[in-house]
């Protein structure tokens, strides 16, 4: 699998192509999806998914467009449902844009087929209630969003965050999975399970 990062919209907020042969998927288009779609055209690929990590406003901005141009289903966690009735998931929040409407489906935890590659979906709550993280075994790499961050976390102060919560799903989802997975974050540079074992500041108490 050949992943692909490109910042978009007003936060650059990582939207990732991850591509397996000429099937593809996206994670959180959270602007102008232009440059996606280019490469989509360039490399003749079939975008099959588009896997949303948590259902916050600036992860959003480019699914409808995305969606449309592509027929892409779009896939995210149950509990966020709650958060596109709220600036924070429909956007206005802090002067940010408002997001275009999409339909979407919700996707359980659990082992799934995404663009023709074995996923393990995980509920990985604390950053948002239906946060999902989606691992790809093949690839050794996993999709958090906003949960893990580059020697950092998530914030946890948003309506259906809790710092407890979050610290439980890294320990019990994300630091159970292999310490050379690269872990592919909403923002900023990726990083690797085992890298943020030893060095992030908020495990310091399971450092080994």
């Amino acid at each position: 699998m050949d992943i692909l990062a490109f910042p978009l919209g007003p936060l650059e907020t990582n939207c990732y192509l991850a591509m397996a042969g000429t099937a593809a998927l996206a994670v959180d288009p959270g602007g102008n999806p232009g440059v996606v779609l280019n490469e989509i055209e360039q490399r003749g690929l079939t975008l099959e998914a588009i896997c949303l990590t948590h259902l916050h406003c600036d992860h959003l901005y480019g699914v409808a467009a995305l969606a449309r141009a592509t027929g892409a289903k779009v896939w995210a966690g149950a509990e966020d449902a709650m958060l596109m009735e709220t600036e924070l998931g429909r956007g206005g929040l802090m002067g940010l844009p408002m997001v275009d409407g999409f339909d979407w489906a919700p996707v359980a935890p659990g082992e799934a087929t995404i663009a023709g590659e074995p996923c393990r979906v995980l509920a990985t709550p604390g950053h948002s209630p239906g946060s999902r993280s989606f691992y790809f075994p093949g690839a050794g790499a996993v999709f958090v969003g906003d949960l893990l961050f580059y020697r950092s976390i998530g914030r946890t102060d948003f309506a259906g965050g809790d710092y407890d919560v979050l610290i439980k799903s890294v320990v019990t989802e994300i630091f159970a999975l292999p310490e050379k997975t690269l872990v592919y974050p909403g923002h900023g540079p990726a990083t690797t399970v085992g890298d943020e074992k030893r060095h992030n500041p908020f495990f310091s108490e399971f450092a080994r």
